[in-house]
């Protein structure tokens, strides 16, 4: 493993990779291999759990539990992803199971690999791009299967498809899987077009975006200091007399068996808990998926926050809303975690200094928070990963949402380093610096300071640039619409950038050098303006809000510090390279942006968020991106990455549970095949 010369970061690192004794690595370790497989653009990754021996039986015990729980929902973010996604992918387990076609070895092939491509992005669009994806075997080959599967079988698999006849429904199936046009896009972020109507999410059915924007703007009380996050937990649709109305995600509602057996296994995990604030934290979740209350979603939230103790955590519910292009409905995810304490003291530093961080922003003095509260921060181990957190999962997260608790009971930040320190070792040797940064030095100086900063501007960006800055009075914190998503993270990412190369970082003893955060600002350069775009495909826009916030920020900066040549793109030997002359002016543009972004966010300016975003984040030059495409292919990486989850295996003694164990050793199909089969309850 790379050695770092550092107090705390290396303790960080090293932990990442479990017990030490004299830095070494142990047997396991050694041998362990973090790369499975890879399929189209895809690779799948393992990841380790380390220091799970060291907890203690209630720990292992209330672990076990919730990663039961966060298993059951997985059926849930497969529907929202589109309505079809579960007769498809049932169909085609079937088919693979019983090896129905397996005598045309070629397209029995294909369609095992499409199936793959299915369970990773969870349906039939491309989980980064919403880019619906073809199969690869023919039409004729399908519906020769789906022949052999026999009525019977395909009346119970297509049961929920919309049809008078099994021959109807078996042609919609057929038509949405092969058809182009049709679902093309899961969530579409096209300037001018109707979002809802365009979009192929399930999150709407049979409303479009005038609808969907009257009804939730009459719902809001812009003079409520303690707003209701309306429509997060609901499917919007219309009844038979055409009048709008909410199916909500509850028990006894839409999603209600699943969400049953969630609660059941929330239910079993109360006993384990740390203590009674951890317990309160459970039971008001309960609470929330027996009624859909949303009002007990954010007593939920805020009990949550207020647990900063427990070392085992966890996040389970509706809570992310990039799924819907206008921000309001949230897809459900789960991971399941226990503090990192080494690596943790990095992030502790930056809680304890949270005030001097926003004191010290170069934000409006109206825009910032005149006291920061209970902002904390912590380095996990993930130990299992689910819903809209898996396969591919974020490194980075901050909660809750709601920008109201968020200023008055404050937030709760992770960096998920078993998860930063498998993407590392995985990708080691890949040749990917050697392509794309054309000198030693600036090679020399992302291996040696690039995991360390990379780490910390994730950890800056999670505990302090969320929770940073305030909204105005009266500003809905949904102003922004479906530009939103785009501007926080660009929020965020600023604050990151700006404060990794300040003074202060090294003073805190988080960074080894002053110039260290010319890693971050390397390589996130070069991945704004030109790396990240292998994962679009040629002549396609940029529309996914984390890929369009890097853009923006890249390509702002590289306009504005034209004329002082800043930042620049150089071409030799007919490759591109990014170039940066003046790493002081960079940081004094993001800065600027900073301050930019978070006006808008605080005033809820829209116009203008739409033109930055419009102007910096969307469209792609077409020279540029087919050169990145085709060096990139050279170098056959996956530019997508996801991961099998570990499973926990019970150990019993006269009849008595004494001890909880780790195993690495399930497949990818293997899993996913044991989760479709024992989380099948999302009608």
């Amino acid at each position: 493993m790379k050695k770092i010369i550092l107090s705390i970061i290396a303790s960080a690192a090293l932990t990442a990779c479990g017990n030490k004794e004299e830095n070494k690595l142990s047997d396991m370790e050694m041998n362990f291999k973090y790369d499975v497989e890879k399929f189209y653009d895809l690779q799948i990754l393992r990841y380790q759990v380390p220091e799970f021996e060291t907890l203690s039986l209630n720990q292992k015990l209330l672990i076990y539990h919730l990663s039961l729980a966060a298993e059951e929902g997985r059926d849930i973010l497969f529907d929202q992803n589109c309505k079809f996604n579960l007769p498809i992918r049932r169909v085609l387990e079937t088919i693979y199971t019983e090896r129905i076609g397996a005598d045309n070895a070629s397209e029995f092939a294909s369609l095992e690999k499409y199936l793959k491509r299915v369970w990773f992005s969870n349906g039939i669009h491309h989980h980064y791009s919403c880019d619906k994806f073809l199969p690869d075997f023919s039409k004729t080959f399908f519906n020769s299967c789906l022949e052999k599967l026999g009525d019977e079988k395909l009346t119970g698999l297509l049961a929920n498809v919309a049809g008078n006849s099994l021959a109807e429904k078996k042609a919609s199936l057929v038509d949405v899987m092969f058809e182009p046009a049709l679902y093309a896009k899961r969530v579409n972020q096209a300037d001018g077009q109707d979002l809802i109507a365009t979009s192929a999410n399930h999150y709407y059915d049979g409303v479009t975006q005038t609808e969907v924007e009257k009804f939730y703007d009459a719902m809001r009380d812009t003079t409520d200091k303690s707003p209701i996050s309306y429509g997060l937990n609901s499917l919007l649709t219309k009844d038979e007399a055409g009048k709008l109305v909410e199916k909500v995600w509850k028990s006894g509602g839409m999603y209600g068996k699943a969400i049953d057996k969630i609660v059941g296994h929330l239910k079993d995990a109360l006993s384990y808990a740390e203590n009674d604030r951890q317990k309160k934290v459970i039971e008001l979740l309960i609470e929330f998926y027996n009624t859909g209350d949303l009002k007990k979603f954010d007593e939920y939230s805020i009990a949550w926050v207020a647990d900063s103790t427990s070392r085992v955590d966890f996040v389970n519910g509706f809570i992310e809303t990039y799924g819907d292009p206008l921000g309001l409905k949230a897809s459900w995810e789960s991971i399941v975690n226990f503090k990192n304490e080494a690596a943790t003291k990095r992030t502790e530093v930056l809680s304890e200094n949270a005030q001097w961080f926003e004191d010290n922003s170069p934000v409006d003095a109206r825009f910032k928070k005149k006291e920061c509260k209970g902002v904390t921060a912590k380095v996990i181990t993930t130990a299992i990963l689910a819903g809209d957190c898996y396969p591919a999962t974020p490194i980075g997260i901050n909660l809750p949402n709601a920008n109201w608790i968020r200023e008055t009971y404050g937030s709760k930040s992770v960096t998920i380093e078993n998860i930063t320190y498998a993407y590392d070792q995985a990708a080691k040797g890949n040749g990917f610096k050697e392509e794309f940064v054309d000198n030693d030095a600036d090679r020399e100086m992302i291996e040696k300071y690039g995991y360390i900063t990379d780490n910390i501007h994730t950890d800056l960006h999670e505990c302090l640039g969320h929770g940073s800055g305030q909204l105005l009075p009266g500003v809905s914190q949904d102003a922004l619409k479906a530009y939103g998503a785009t501007v926080e993270e660009a929020r965020a990412d600023l604050f990151g950038l700006y404060y990794a190369a300040d003074p202060k970082m090294v003073e805190l003893g988080l960074l080894p050098s002053a110039d260290a955060y010319k890693a971050e600002y390397y390589t996130y350069l070069m991945n704004g303006l030109m790396t990240q775009l292998v994962r679009i495909n040629l002549g396609d826009q940029i529309e996914e809000a984390h890929m369009r916030n890097r853009a923006l920020i890249a390509h702002w900066v590289y306009e504005k510090g034209a004329a002082d040549k800043v930042v620049k793109l150089e071409k030799r030997d007919g490759k591109t390279y990014v170039r940066i002359n003046d790493y002081n002016k960079l940081r004094t543009l993001f800065g600027n942006l900073l301050a930019e972004i978070q006006r808008i966010k605080s005033e809820g300016d829209f116009e203008a968020a739409r033109k930055l975003v419009e102007n910096y984040a969307v469209n792609i030059d077409p020279e540029l991106h087919k050169e990145i495409k085709d060096r990139y292919a050279k170098l056959n990486i996956s530019p997508y990455k996801g991961f099998i989850n570990p499973t926990y295996e019970l150990v019993e003694k006269d009849g008595k549970v004494v001890d909880v164990k780790v195993n690495y050793k399930e497949g990818y199909a293997e899993q996913m095949l044991r989760y479709s089969k024992m989380n099948n309850n999302v009608d």
